[in-house]
């Protein structure tokens, strides 16, 4: 999905903002997980993490605060780092009531966010 400068600044900012909370910037990809970015590539890291958020942030989801993994996936990592990781981290960091769906361009701001930390962390591994 193409942002326009607005977003990507709420998102640069957003970004910052999770590096001054201790826990959120506690969260780091790892670097055994530069070859499966780079074999997978960024849009299907993308396509992930729009199947990840639908299924993982539905409304009254049955493993609410634990649905998403700690490890193992990128998206997974990211979602911890950017407070997309359940309703509750979605209503405290991005103001999303957890009492209803996600709408659609919520979707894609979750998304685009997920990626572009993944994409600064990659640069950061790949720099050593």
């Amino acid at each position: 999905m193409k942002l326009n400068e607005k977003q990507e600044q709420y998102i640069r900012l957003k970004l910052i903002e999770f590096k001054h909370s201790k826990f959120r910037s506690s969260f780091h990809l790892r670097k055994y997980m530069i070859p499966y970015i780079e074999e997978k590539g960024f849009d299907t890291i993308e396509s992930h993490a729009y199947d990840f958020i639908r299924k993982s942030l539905i409304v009254d989801h049955p493993k609410e605060g634990k649905q998403t993994p700690m490890k193992g996936h990128p998206v997974f990592i990211a979602q911890h780092a950017c407070g997309c990781c359940c309703r509750g981290c979605l209503e405290k960091w991005h103001r999303i009531p957890k009492n209803r769906d996600l709408e659609e361009k919520e979707i894609h701001y979750l998304v685009a966010l997920v990626l572009e930390w993944i994409k600064q962390e990659y640069r950061e591994l790949k720099k050593g």
